[in-house]
């Protein structure tokens, strides 16, 4: 018998596979919601690829245990995490981000964060930043299944929408410079405010957000 059961498309997958060509190049991605065709969120692929800037480095001071970075991409800050000697690791979909992060010298594993993850309980700081707590379309269940992979009193640092009152799924498509578009993928936005409401719905407490060069955080507590 053939098994007809397809993988889950997600982010920059399907398609023209645009993600990975612009890993490859150092390309910008517009991801679009077909609802909403006068929005599109601008994406420096370039900037993912490049070594962990200030606002990046300042995300890991003060950790002393260590870090999972969900959705990692090309490993930014894996690489920025080794330079402090904390151990890191990353999960991320996609074949050529795993293999670009593990050539930086970073340790990823390439999966979805809903499937059993390495050490699952046992991280003190999980990273969900550059939008990907948009991962799935569902920002509680995201958030849930960090609470299951860091400790118990850990930590689960999100970068939100620069709207705080954000709070949107959709299906999404991701579209590079030359016009290659990936297929539909399940998709949100979350701002400060709907962050806190998700999160407390999962057993996670917010206890700090701040703004910074142009970027949202808001760091929550198991």
């Amino acid at each position: 018998m053939t098994d007809t059961t397809q993988a889950p498309v997600t982010f920059g997958t399907g398609g023209d596979e645009p993600y990975a060509r612009a890993l490859r190049s150092d390309g910008r991605l517009r991801l679009t919601d077909p609802d909403r065709p006068d929005l599109a969120i601008t994406m420096d692929v370039g900037r993912w690829n490049a070594a962990a800037d200030r606002v990046d480095r300042s995300l890991l001071d003060g950790v002393d245990g260590p870090v999972i970075d969900i959705g990692c991409g090309p490993g930014r800050m894996l690489v920025a995490a080794g330079a402090l000697g904390l151990p890191a690791l990353g999960v991320d979909v996609s074949a050529e981000a795993v293999a670009i992060a593990r050539r930086s010298g970073g340790r990823a594993v390439q999966g979805s964060v809903f499937e059993a993850v390495p050490e699952e309980g046992r991280w003190d700081t999980a990273l969900v930043l550059d939008g990907n707590i948009g991962i799935g379309g569902d920002p509680a269940a995201l958030l849930a299944r960090c609470r299951e992979i860091v400790r118990d009193g850990g930590r689960v640092v999100v970068e939100t929408h620069d709207d705080a009152d954000a709070d949107h799924t959709y299906q999404a498509r991701v579209i590079d410079t030359d016009g290659h578009a990936s297929a539909e993928f399940p998709w949100a936005e979350v701002g400060l405010h709907a962050l806190r409401r998700h999160a407390a719905r999962v057993g996670l407490e917010p206890r700090a957000s701040w703004t910074t060069a142009g970027r949202s955080f808001c760091e929550l507590v198991a």
